[in-house]
């Protein structure tokens, strides 16, 4: 199943799901927008509300794997992953919001009773970097900083712009010891050697300060990518009627960057970590656009999570709950349409 179908990123996992010749189960709560998709494609729909936890429980019922592409996902993930826990159905996410991460890498315990995947962080956040900081962290198993820098061009969906809304009200993060620190946005800044050329790069509260702690258990992370510079409305978006006003326009923009768009812009991402005794490691990767790689990573682990007997296995991956890197390897990487690693090097 796929819900939030109709949704931007959702609608491109259908899409692609079908020129691969499958045949996912569209759904979501906007009964005409995923009939719609659904006449388009030749699937099959249906629709439910996840505040119905009766209804979603029993839509799941015989679903073996949900894909679950309908934000805020801090709204709606918890009911999707109660549910799936009900009936014993794996789960994937793309969500980029850290309390979603943090909420549900908690639950693994109860998915690893329940024999059920919970794997969030299933798009570009954070596919890439996760899996590239599992790389460094083979490459350096004593490591004690992870920096990871990313290049996403291209311009964001709806749905991601309103999620940004409110990280960058919460100003910047960075992970100190293990902890979450408060920090400027953009700040610490550095210059980042990307396959195509030196940037400047701020750090920015990415989902990688919570996913790749808990793949590679580094205590010292930092997650850099450019950062305007401040202005009057980076200070005021930190209040809420600001953040209204933001949210309001953001509606009126086209659901998100169009085909012609995505195929011409491409995303870089650096990583190095570093030991006590100050050895470093160094990889790089190049990809498609960023909502391309969601797709294909998407569809991608859905159907590694199918691999299993009747579907209900999760293939070689462990019941519980996971990042990509934990759930699939670094090497996930090398399965993505248009990726290309540079592996670690001194």
């Amino acid at each position: 199943m796929i819900y939030g179908a109709n949704g931007y990123t959702g609608e491109l996992v259908a899409r692609l799901a079908a020129r691969r010749g499958d045949r996912p189960l569209l759904a979501g709560r906007n009964a005409t927008a995923v009939r719609a998709l659904a006449d388009d494609l030749g699937l099959d729909h249906v629709v439910f509300d996840l505040r119905d936890a009766a209804a979603t429980r029993r839509e799941l019922a015989e679903v073996d794997v949900v894909a679950h592409c309908a934000g805020p996902f801090v709204a709606t993930s918890g009911p999707m992953v109660d549910a799936c826990l009900a009936t014993g159905t794996h789960y994937l996410d793309v969500t980029g919001e850290h309390p979603v991460f943090e909420a549900v890498l908690a639950r693994s315990d109860e998915a690893e009773a329940a024999g059920v995947v919970l794997l969030t962080g299933a798009g570009f956040d954070v596919v890439p970097t996760d899996c590239l900081a599992n790389l460094l962290h083979a490459a350096l198993p004593d490591a004690t900083a992870l920096e990871l820098a990313f290049s996403a061009p291209g311009g964001m969906s709806r749905g991601t712009a309103t999620t940004g809304l409110a990280l960058n009200a919460g100003g910047g993060r960075r992970r100190i010891a293990g902890v979450m620190v408060p920090t400027p946005m953009g700040t610490p800044a550095r210059e980042v050697p990307f396959p195509s050329k030196v940037r400047r790069v701020g750090a920015v509260p990415w989902g990688d300060l919570v996913t790749a702690h808990h793949s590679t258990r580094i205590g010292d992370i930092v997650v850099y990518t450019r950062v305007p510079a401040p202005s009057l409305m980076s200070r005021l978006i930190r209040f809420a009627p600001v953040r209204a006003l933001a949210a309001r326009a953001i509606r009126r923009q086209p659901p998100g960057p169009s085909a012609e768009t995505r195929a011409a812009t491409k995303i870089e991402v650096w990583g190095e970590v570093r030991n006590a005794a100050g050895e470093t490691r160094t990889a790089t990767l190049t990809g498609p656009n960023a909502y391309d790689l969601t797709a294909d990573a998407v569809h991608r682990a859905a159907e590694h999570l199918l691999a299993g007997t009747g579907g209900r296995r999760g293939g070689a991956v462990t019941p519980g709950a996971h990042t990509p890197g934990t759930a699939f390897g670094p090497n996930f990487l090398t399965r993505l349409d248009q990726v290309t690693v540079h592996a670690p090097k001194r």
